[in-house]
């Protein structure tokens, strides 16, 4: 039952759910953008101006489409896939990396616009798609603890201010999380800007040269992880959360601007999943007709992180490690808790939605693909078997 008065246009903690998906999302992934980057060849320059364009698609798409849908829409680079290039690309040129980049996200269009991908989708059955979000969650919520060991003062007061406001603020518990952590690393000095950094540069523009053997190596591979571990948890996290997003002109829209700024760097823009949870729980708002607006302003921080270009990317590393591993924990504890409770509710699909959740918490990567496919692809050959049949 909801008691709340008339709804304010932005509350606080839509705001704050907003910047700490934003800030989770960056400072847990950037490093592995660089990675990429530099295997490709980019200059600091190009980082840096990669970084403002993708920056900056990411608040377009993630502002626009939760303005449309009035859903939770997070738009987020795809981490497994920037993964996948950061050991794929040497020995490509800059030119090569960005007809890989162009021919996946064409591919990614295509999905889109045939609807193939939404056909996939609605074949899982919701415990599955519970469960896999649970299984890609598990390590974040391990994580959060698992800085106790490496710096116990840091992550246990981090850990004490969370369970404190949990308790009398539990709208607030994850900006008392931040605050206590960021006072106690500024208290130990722990906090390091480099001195020098790279400020916002305008992105270059390369012109593509397609080469068979690297869209066949890369482009191809890079497509699927994109999809199976990007786009399908994405689209997995909405539903686990009681939306029935247009998944067809989600993935068009991200993979259509991502086609056009493929030339500049902003090598995919998907449907997010792990930061977008941060902006769907109760904690959000109590009506989830509301938890949109989160989105809506991540999409606001996108844009300026995107306009920072560099030295937003250089803010966040800034940070301690396990500050961001336990704040990222902590925020997703609940939409852990949830997606579990959701997957193994009901007795006939518990079985399934176990293989589907240890698959996907496992990390195997087979094929080049990440576990989030295996695991969807693991529990739905289970539930075909386990499941009876009507005559």
């Amino acid at each position: 039952m909801h008691t709340s008065t008339a709804p304010s246009a932005f509350s606080f903690p839509v705001l704050v759910s907003g910047f700490v998906a934003v800030l989770v999302g960056y400072s847990s992934s950037a490093a592995i953008i660089f990675q990429a980057a530099q295997a490709a060849g980019a200059s600091p320059a190009q980082i840096g101006g990669w970084l403002s364009m993708l920056g900056i698609a990411m608040g377009v798409c993630s502002l626009g489409l939760s303005l449309w849908t009035r859903m939770p829409i997070l738009c987020a680079w795809s981490t497994p896939g920037a993964a996948l290039l950061a050991t794929s690309l040497h020995g490509l040129s800059l030119q090569e990396t960005v007809g890989v980049f162009i021919f996946a996200n064409a591919l990614i269009v295509l999905s889109g616009v045939t609807g193939l991908f939404a056909r996939l989708m609605n074949v899982i059955p919701p415990a599955l798609a519970s469960a896999m979000l649970a299984g890609i969650l598990l390590r974040f919520g391990l994580d959060a603890f698992a800085g106790l060991q490496s710096d116990f003062a840091l992550c246990g007061a981090m850990c004490l201010a969370w369970l404190l406001a949990r308790r009398w603020l539990a709208r607030y518990a994850i900006l008392a999380t931040l605050v206590a952590g960021v006072a106690i690393a500024l208290a130990r000095h722990a906090i390091h800007f480099p001195a020098n950094y790279t400020s916002f540069v305008m992105p270059q523009g390369i012109v593509p040269h397609f080469s068979f053997t690297a869209l066949l190596g890369v482009g191809l591979p890079f497509f699927l992880v994109t999809m199976a571990s990007q786009n399908a948890p994405g689209i997995a996290t909405l539903q686990a959360h009681g939306y029935q997003p247009p998944v067809s002109a989600l993935i068009g829209w991200t993979g259509g601007v991502a086609l056009l700024l493929s030339p500049f760097g902003g090598f995919s823009v998907c449907i997010a999943a792990i930061t977008a949870a941060i902006c769907m729980g109760e904690d959000v708002d109590a009506d989830p007709r509301r938890r949109w607006m989160a989105a809506a302003l991540a999409g606001v921080f996108y844009l300026l992180a995107g306009l920072s270009g560099a030295l937003i990317a250089t803010l966040f590393v800034a940070l301690p490690a396990p500050l961001i591993a336990t704040l990222a924990g902590l925020a997703l504890l609940t939409t852990l808790s949830g997606s579990l409770t959701r997957a193994l509710a009901e007795p006939d699909t518990r079985d399934t939605a176990v293989i589907t959740f240890l698959i996907t918490a496992s990390g195997i990567s087979l094929l080049g693909i990440g576990a989030a496919f295996w695991g969807l692809v693991g529990g739905l050959a289970a539930h075909l078997m386990l499941t009876p049949r009507a005559a």
